[in-house]
């Protein structure tokens, strides 16, 4: 495991999934809720751009913007239209909440495969430069512009949650909805905030991943999953929990095929998610509730 070029790799894909795995986390924690839609909101985000670029020949400054819209949009209307709504009606049970997110995680599939095509689209790079060596590996300009923004992402969060008066009555009302509508905290709009903002740090993560490996129609389950699972081992108790799961994930999915096969991968990630869910659910860093 000394081949720096690999560990690279692992790193490009952890922060990827650790993106999506923090707009998870920003949803758990402002609304007590798993959004298994965020992947979704991803390709979205990803393809929109792209397609609007090669099709329309819209400068970045544009297509970009406009592919967060997308994901921003999305997860919006999912918080307004389905999870308010049916949990409303179920008395705020969780299960038929998350039936119907997972329901719209394919539709949100199908639309994008019908409005934006069923082939790959390639991703649209913010910068480009020629390739740099760092301790032997090649480094190229899409990889910076991932690992930096992932690190940018998870600082502002984590100074926003413990430093602003949002970030805090977020975590005040993810910690108990009911005691907060009690003391007349605006839980409905704390709760948009959260969706809002995991909306946009999908779209950032699919917008930066895309130019490494493309984008197409399905990739929003997997990701998903993959992320899900990357927020399951490293926890809820601090903001960059996900950040520890994606490399860990990251780490798994490069060098377990290289040493272990081409479907290593995936059921190296299976047992693991299977360990953590059986003696450890609450992941490496657990949530403490405020009383």
């Amino acid at each position: 495991m000394t081949d720096a070029q690999l560990w690279l790799a692992a790193i490009e894909i952890g922060a990827f999934f650790s993106l999506i795995a923090l707009g998870m986390y920003l949803v758990v924690v402002g609304a007590d809720f798993f959004n298994f839609a965020m992947g979704p909101y991803a390709m979205a985000a990803a393809m929109a751009s792209s397609w609007v670029a090669i099709n329309y020949g819209l400068a970045l400054w544009i297509a970009m913007p406009l592919g967060i819209a997308v994901a921003v949009a999305l997860s919006i209307l999912t918080e307004k239209l389905v999870v308010k709504q049916v949990q409303k009606r179920s008395g705020r049970g969780e299960l038929p909440a998350l039936v119907a997110v997972t329901a719209v995680l394919f539709g949100i599939q199908q639309l994008a495969g019908t409005v934006f095509g069923r082939t790959p689209l390639p991703g649209q790079k913010i910068f480009d430069f020629d390739p740099i060596s760092v301790l032997g590996a090649t480094v190229d300009s899409s990889t910076v512009v991932l690992v930096v923004g992932t690190a940018a992402i998870f600082v502002g969060i984590g100074l926003w949650l413990n430093r602003s008066t949002s970030g805090r009555l977020l975590r005040a009302v993810g910690d108990s909805p009911d005691a907060a509508r009690v003391l007349g905290l605006p839980v409905d709009r704390v709760r948009l905030i959260a969706f809002t903002l995991a909306g946009v740090i999908a779209a950032v993560a699919g917008l930066l991943f895309a130019p490494k490996a493309g984008v197409q129609f399905t990739s929003g389950l997997s990701w998903t999953l993959t992320a899900f699972i990357a927020l399951v081992i490293g926890g809820t108790g601090r903001s960059w929990a996900p950040l520890i799961g994606g490399m860990v994930l990251g780490v798994v999915q490069v060098f377990a095929p290289y040493y272990f096969g081409a479907s290593a991968a995936q059921t190296a990630i299976l047992l693991i998610a299977l360990v953590f869910f059986a003696f450890r659910p609450e992941g490496l860093l657990s949530r403490k509730v405020r009383v």
